[in-house]
């Protein structure tokens, strides 16, 4: 396939639309199922290079799910706790493929901003991993292949018209890329950057005990933000996002946005979210959004009466801001990668309340010092990289 007629490019209006290859040679992407569009190509192509680089760098299968070419969340494939099959609404006896934990946990990052995403996969999904895409309002899929099996659980979706893309895994982009703005062109050299370990070695802080795991999330942090829209900040716990900062002016705007994400996620472990009684047969984006809203400051939408009848089978018990604050204070052992330099210490604030004690950003400010002495104020452990991840 030399190129794909696209219904439409970003929006009705932008028409014709297609993707096609500059250099007349075949397109890398096969689509099997539906007709994916513009936006939808975007988040694949993008995607897939996050989970294609995180596989390389950890050895692991990963995944991502996409929202407007900004990760909502991403992952490598470590088992699932009994705590995460119940916030992430997977039976307990279900049997679960390291690529299926991948997409689950990468999902269950942000699972309301995951609403209609775009799924990638490191490896070739499985059965296991189509049959949790069924349940889940999703846009499409890409992955270097798909079981038998698989396909045909997927070509069930969306009364047959969801996205199924392969792409081949050994393609190799252009050195040199290009788009067009207002009819004017850029061209830079691809971001090909490798992002690995070796990244990690010059340690700023007094502090410098880095354990595996948590090099491993400096990994996924570092990458997750290379596709992410900048200016971006992500938060990572054993080798998940927790809470991406995408897209913001300010950096402590990102740094507080995937900081309250991250505390959202920790928010539905308390025993009072996980002792929710929904009504039998609600669909999951309600239930998402119902733990949304109990958890937020706005509970009294979902509790007040005649409205949560229609989501509880029992009236929850408010979930007070003293016991949030008290919950989110046990958080540990998060990591927060950032794609430019802190240029103050409030961004290591703010991350502290989150649970962070491991960071890892370029470097460079003026005011190095300063978030220096910020860091190793609470005993945690940053690495400058020296690397900047702009992605626009």
């Amino acid at each position: 396939m030399k190129e794909f007629e696209l219904k439409y490019g970003c929006n009705p209006n932008q028409k014709p639309a297609k993707i096609f290859m500059k250099d007349g040679s075949e397109l890398p992407v096969t689509v099997l199922n539906g007709r994916p569009g513009y936006i939808n190509f975007l988040d694949a192509l993008n995607s897939w290079q996050l989970v294609k680089e995180l596989k390389e760098a950890t050895g692991l299968p990963a995944a991502a799910s996409f929202k407007h070419v900004s990760p909502a969340g991403a992952a490598v494939g470590l088992p699932l706790s009994e705590t995460d099959r119940r916030i992430y609404f997977v039976a307990p006896e279900a049997e679960l493929s390291p690529i299926a934990c991948a997409y689950i946990r990468a999902r269950g990052a942000d699972r309301l901003c995951s609403y209609g995403d775009w799924a990638a996969l490191s490896e070739v999904c499985d059965a296991a991993t189509a049959a949790y895409l069924k349940d889940e309002v999703s846009d499409g899929v890409i992955a270097p292949g798909y079981t038998d099996e698989a396909l045909e659980i997927l070509k069930t979706k969306k009364k047959g018209k969801y996205n199924v893309v392969q792409i081949d895994p050994a393609y190799v982009p252009a050195e040199q890329e290009q788009k067009d703005v207002f009819g004017v062109t850029f061209e830079q050299g691809h971001n090909n950057f490798k992002i690995d370990e070796s990244l990690l070695r010059n340690i700023v802080t007094e502090n410098k005990e880095l354990p595996e795991q948590a090099k491993i999330d400096m990994i996924v942090a570092l990458i997750t933000l290379k596709y992410t829209q900048s200016n971006s900040v992500c938060y990572v716990k054993d080798g998940q996002a927790i809470g991406v900062g995408a897209g913001q002016q300010s950096r402590i705007h990102c740094t507080r946005l995937a900081g309250q994400k991250a505390d959202n996620w920790y928010l539905r472990q308390h025993p009072k979210v996980l002792g929710l009684q929904f009504v039998d047969g609600i669909r999951r984006p309600d239930r998402d959004n119902a733990i949304d809203i109990y958890t937020s400051d706005e509970y009294e939408d979902v509790l007040r009466e005649g409205e949560w009848q229609r989501v509880f089978k029992v009236k929850p018990e408010v979930l007070t801001a003293e016991e949030k604050k008290a919950w989110i204070a046990t958080q540990s052992g998060v990591t927060c990668g950032s794609d430019a330099f802190f240029p103050f210490g409030d961004n290591v604030e703010r991350a502290r309340k989150s649970g962070v004690q491991y960071i890892a950003e370029p470097g460079g400010s003026i005011r190095d010092d300063h978030v220096i002495e910020t860091a190793n104020k609470y005993g945690m452990v940053m690495a400058f990289t020296g690397m900047r991840l702009f992605h626009h």
